[in-house]
């Protein structure tokens, strides 16, 4: 599913999918530059998301995987 990634005001990122009209914190990262592994989101969904190069902005626009929630 393509899912659009942000940083938030806080500091923080959040996790955009259009398709469900929803938009959700990202409360833990399996890796802390948060692309090439899973992400939490606040509301318990679990994504995959893919590698990217180094030095994207943000906001980006990527296929992710859902794997829960």
């Amino acid at each position: 599913m393509k899912v659009m990634v942000r940083k938030n005001v806080e500091g923080g990122f959040s996790v955009y999918v259009p398709k469900k009209d929803l938009e959700e914190a990202v409360v833990s990262s399996e890796r802390e530059s948060l692309f090439g592994g899973t992400v939490t989101l606040a509301n318990g969904m679990v994504l995959e998301l893919p590698e990217i190069p180094p030095g994207q902005g943000l906001p980006l626009t990527v296929e992710a995987r859902k794997i829960s929630g």
